[in-house]
């Protein structure tokens, strides 16, 4: 078990060390479950009076709060506590799952397939025709890439995932369980008869960007004609879909349950929140935020933050909402 003083940890996270505290710390914890071997962290003043009945012995702070330590406990001042916790935990964070071999003797791997150095192929996974694998590849148990994808350096791929064929995968990218990219949008038109429905082929793939990270049992569709695109930088949530044909800038983030329809374009930066619905055919600009349960059924501006069923300006909702319980009343 890792255990650090209260000194070593302010070393790491370079803040402003108030009072002392003689406890070994073995990790973090929240306010409410910490004991006394544990730090704990707090980024608002709504928190404070939990600080004090916690029997944490150290906690990492924003430098704006007021806060006292206590006898035998320690806080750490920083800008942001939030982010120092994040780098803390990064410490704390126990190894991932070892390979005994680097790649296992029940993987198939066609014979036409490139595989970069130190990659490591776990058990069951299959790694189909002409698929390039870049360095440092890890593929866990039960993976399966399809012909002529490309995965980047560093790319990291859990259990469960598939990938289809023709896709394009960047470098340091992270796909948690059961992820699929580049299964077939959902395309049906009415047959001429009008008794049963025509599939519409799907001939398009699916190109991810750099430091991209997809939460597991989410859906990347495939693109009608070219391609459905996620830039660098995007942070994908649990249990997401996003439809063919869908264009999201760098940066975005998508919380669970969300959803694209076909051929939405989200610009850099924006968020969704959870359970938010895009209709087909929107753009979100740069920006904007789409708060969680909203449905959008027309284009959002740069910056603009979106609530409701349908989607409207944030403040006018809020207004709305208020008059509403009124006329209860």
């Amino acid at each position: 078990m890792k255990s650090f003083t209260i000194k070593e940890i302010n070393n790491i996270l370079k803040g402003e060390l108030v009072g002392n505290t003689s406890q070994k710390i073995n990790g973090p914890e929240q306010l409410e479950k910490a004991n006394e071997n544990n730090i704990t962290f707090v980024g608002s003043s709504k928190y404070i009076n939990l600080w004090k009945t916690s029997k944490a012995c150290a906690a990492i702070v924003n430098d704006s709060l007021n806060i006292e330590t206590g006898e035998n406990r320690a806080l750490i001042k920083v800008k942001n506590a939030d982010l120092a916790m994040a780098k803390l935990l990064e410490v704390f964070e126990p190894a991932p799952p070892q390979f005994d071999i680097n790649i296992h003797p029940t993987a198939v791997i066609h014979e036409t397939a490139s595989i970069g150095e130190d990659c490591k192929i776990g058990s069951g996974c299959y790694v189909g025709k002409n698929v390039v694998l870049g360095n440092t590849v890890i593929l866990y148990p039960n993976v399966t890439i399809l012909d002529e994808t490309k995965i980047g350096n560093n790319t990291v791929i859990w259990s469960g995932t598939v990938i289809r064929d023709r896709c394009e995968i960047g470098t340091h990218c992270i796909f948690h369980s059961n992820v699929s990219i580049g299964a077939d949008g959902f395309g049906y038109r009415p047959s001429d008869d009008g008794r049963g429905l025509v599939k519409i082929p799907q001939i398009g793939n699916v190109v991810i960007g750099n430091h991209v990270e997809i939460g597991a049992n989410s859906c990347v569709d495939r693109g009608k004609f070219s391609s459905t695109i996620i830039g660098d930088g995007c942070k994908i949530d649990n249990l997401v879909q996003i439809a063919h044909n869908c264009v999201m800038g760098r940066s975005c983030i998508m919380a669970g349950n969300s959803g694209l329809a076909g051929s939405v374009t989200l610009g850099d930066g924006v968020i969704i929140g959870g359970s938010a619905s895009i209709k087909d055919h929107i753009t979100i600009h740069d920006g904007a935020i789409v708060g969680a349960g909203s449905g959008v059924i027309k284009d959002v501006q740069a910056g603009k933050t979106v609530l409701g069923y349908p989607a409207a300006d944030a403040k006018e909702m809020l207004k709305q909402w208020v008059a509403l319980r009124k006329l209860g009343r």
